[in-house]
């Protein structure tokens, strides 16, 4: 019977023959008074060749260990090829997860392409050149139907200064000097606002006597130079007692200062 090692490395017993009979022969030749080497010899007889194994693998152990070995080995190369396998199957699956687009934002892109292109059609030289004639047109109709004083008004009556704030357009800034004669920096401040006002020909200044406002005596000495600041009816500003804030010698540069950091005036 064929052993277990016979059946992995092949069946050898056709190929060798078997030393029990070659014991026997020696036992006859042995009475025949012949000395025979009693150790067991290949056969000589037309023995078919042993089977070829189809293991294409290399093994240092050609026994069952080397078998369990190699088969262990393999074991572990595939385990090692599915494990990789996986790795490039995780990473794909991560490419097209963030490279890939629904359908809506497919659209989406889509419409933005087709906006851009129109944009690019109408975005030309012609018609750049056309759109800032017909802005500079605009900024013209404006600048001409805006109001342009340019100088300072002076106001002779109550009624002219309530019509001053009351019946100018709600866009305008009407800045109202209240001065009493012969104070000094009474003076000072109607030199500069006749120069601010040709600075700022969009803003209404306008000038009246302390008593023909009705003011008390007590603010005719103490409260001038004042300066009161109206838009759309509505006073924005109050300014009494200037020589506080300016002293009694200041400039048109000073003045206009105070009331661009109140935000009476625009800044230049």
């Amino acid at each position: 019977m064929a052993t277990l090692e016979d059946k992995i490395l092949g069946e050898k017993l056709q190929n060798y023959c078997s030393s029990s009979e070659d014991e026997g022969s020696a036992d006859e030749d042995s009475r025949s008074g012949g000395e025979e080497d009693k150790t067991s010899k290949p056969c000589t007889a037309n023995a078919e060749p042993a089977p070829v194994n189809n293991w294409n693998g290399t093994a240092s152990n050609t026994g069952p260990k080397g078998v369990l070995e190699d088969w262990r080995r393999f074991k572990e190369l595939e385990a090692a090829n599915r494990e990789e396998l996986a790795k490039e199957r995780f990473a794909l699956a991560k490419k097209l997860t963030m490279t890939v687009k629904t359908a809506r934002e497919e659209e989406e892109a889509k419409e933005i392409d087709e906006l851009e292109e129109e944009l690019n059609e109408l975005f030309d030289e012609g018609f750049l050149m056309k759109y800032q004639q017909q802005r500079m047109q605009e900024l013209m109709t404006q600048l001409q139907k805006a109001p342009n004083f340019g100088k300072v008004v002076t106001l002779k009556n109550q009624e002219e200064l309530l019509n001053a704030i009351d019946k100018e357009d709600s866009k305008v800034t009407v800045i109202i000097h209240i001065y009493n004669s012969g104070v000094q920096a009474c003076e000072s401040m109607d030199g500069c606002l006749n120069i601010l006002s040709a600075d700022y020909p969009g803003i209404k200044f306008c000038r009246i006597a302390a008593n023909i406002a009705g003011l008390s005596r007590h603010f005719r000495i103490e409260g001038v130079p004042a300066l009161l600041v109206y838009k759309g009816g509505q006073m924005i500003g109050n300014f009494v007692q200037l020589i506080s804030e300016l002293g009694d010698d200041f400039y048109a540069t000073n003045v206009e200062k105070f009331l661009i950091e109140y935000g009476m005036l625009p800044e230049n």
